[in-house]
C-alpha cells in the first residue's frame, strides 16, 4: 500500500498441501493395484469391473494434485487511487474436469462501476446441522445504469463487509484514513515446508498491466480485458 495503489490478497484456500498428501492414496492404488489386476488371474469380469474404478481413482489423484499445485499463490486485487481503476486476478478451474485448460485472467474495471454485495449462504450437514457462510462480492455494472455485466470476489472466508469499508476509505482518503500497518506479506513468498505452495505458480502480472496498476500516469484508457 502507497498513495497509488492499494493490493490486497485473495488467497482463498487455508489449507495448501492436504490434497497433496491424500493425492498419496491414489498414487499408490494405482501403482501396486492396477499391475495387479492387469496382470493378475482375476478373470475377465472382474477386469471389467476394475476398470470404473481405476478411472475414477486417476481422475481423483489428478484433481487432487492438480487443485494443490496449479492454483497460484494468491489472487490479489489492485486498486489505484489516481486512475480510479481496479485491476483483479483471477484463476479459472474447472473442478470437476482435472484435464481442462486451467489460466489466469487479469481484467481492468473503472471504480465508478462498481458496487458490493454482502451474501450470506445456509446449507445443511448430513448430520442434521446448519452451516452458514458469508462474504463481500464485487459487481460491475454497466456505466449509468444498475446492469451488472460482471462479478467476482473481494473477500475470501467469513466478511460482514469490513473489506469493502477498508477500500472504500482507502480509495476516497488515501492510506492515512486506515490504520497503519507494521508488516506487508509478498503472496509470493510461501513456507519452505509447505510443497503445494511452492510448487503452485507465482503471482505474474502482464507486464503492460502491472505498470499501469502500479501508476498513476499513462494512458487512462486500458483494455477491460487482458489475458
Amino acid at each position: 500500500m502507497n498513495n497509488i495503489h492499494l493490493e490486497i490478497s485473495r488467497r482463498g484456500q487455508k489449507l495448501r498441501g492436504l490434497m497433496l498428501i491424500l493425492s498419496l492414496v491414489g498414487i499408490a492404488w494405482l501403482v501396486f493395484a492396477v499391475p495387479k489386476i492387469i496382470i493378475g488371474r482375476t478373470g475377465f469380469s472382474h477386469f471389467i469391473k476394475a476398470i470404473p474404478i481405476t478411472v475414477g481413482m486417476l481422475w481423483w489423484t489428478i484433481f487432487m494434485i492438480r487443485v494443490d499445485t496449479a492454483i497460484p499463490r494468491d489472487e490479489p486485487i489492485r486498486f489505484n487511487r489516481l486512475r480510479r481503476k481496479v485491476y483483479v486476478y483471477s484463476f479459472h478451474y474447472i473442478l470437476w474436469n482435472p484435464f481442462a485448460r486451467w489460466y489466469v485472467t487479469t481484467r481492468a474495471y473503472n471504480w465508478d462501476d462498481l458496487r458490493a454485495e454482502v451474501w450470506r449462504q445456509r446449507g445443511a450437514t448430513a448430520q442434521g446441522g446448519l452451516i452458514f457462510t458469508w462474504g463481500v462480492s464485487i459487481a460491475v455494472v454497466k456505466p449509468g445504469t444498475n446492469q451488472v455485466i460482471d462479478r467476482f470476489p473481494l473477500s475470501v472466508g467469513q466478511d460482514e463487509g469490513s473489506s469493502w469499508d477498508y477500500v472504500r476509505a482507502y480509495m476516497q482518503h488515501g492510506p492515512d484514513a486506515l490504520p497503519p500497518v507494521e508488516t506487508f506479506n509478498d503472496p509470493d513468498e510461501v513456507p519452505p515446508y509447505n510443497l503445494a505452495l511452492r510448487l503452485a505458480p507465482k503471482v505474474r502480472w502482464p507486464a503492460r498491466i502491472d505498470a499501469e496498476s502500479r501508476s498513476g500516469q499513462g494512458d487512462p484508457a486500458i483494455a477491460q480485458n487482458a489475458n
